[in-house]
Order: C-alpha cells, then structure tokens, then sequence
C-alpha cells in the first residue's frame, strides 16, 4: 500500500508563507479590535439607551461578537 503526505505548502516560498501568516494576523487584529471597541460602546451606554435599541445588557458581548466575526 502507498501513502501520499501533502503538508499544504508546496509551490509556496518562504517569503510568500511570511505574508501570508502576517495577513492573517492583521485580519485577526483588525476584528479584535472592532469587538473590543463595540462593546466598549456599548457597555458605556444607559440602561434606558440600550431599551430604546432594544439590547439588554446580557446580549452586548453577543452583538459585539456577532459585529467583528460575523455568525
């Protein structure tokens, strides 16, 4: 019996793997930093702000969440 390992990176330099991993970490600091500042908003508003929108407190991480990586 033959086995066939392919471990993903073939055809890739390491320059190219690099920009990759430093994308994906910008994307990932990027939408760190929305959730971070959408709860920060919304954390600061009153009891009677988030009725009028419709948000209990309970769901501001949720939202938060739901802003910077979607469902």
């Amino acid at each position: 019996m033959t086995y066939n390992t392919d471990t993903g990176f073939a055809g890739f330099s390491l320059g190219q793997r690099f920009a990759a991993f430093r994308a994906d970490m910008a994307d990932r600091a990027a939408k760190r930093k929305t959730y971070r500042t959408t709860l920060a908003e919304l954390e600061v508003l009153s009891s009677r702000d988030l009725a009028d929108l419709g948000i209990t407190r309970s769901a501001i991480k949720a939202i938060a969440y739901e802003a910077a990586y979607g469902k």
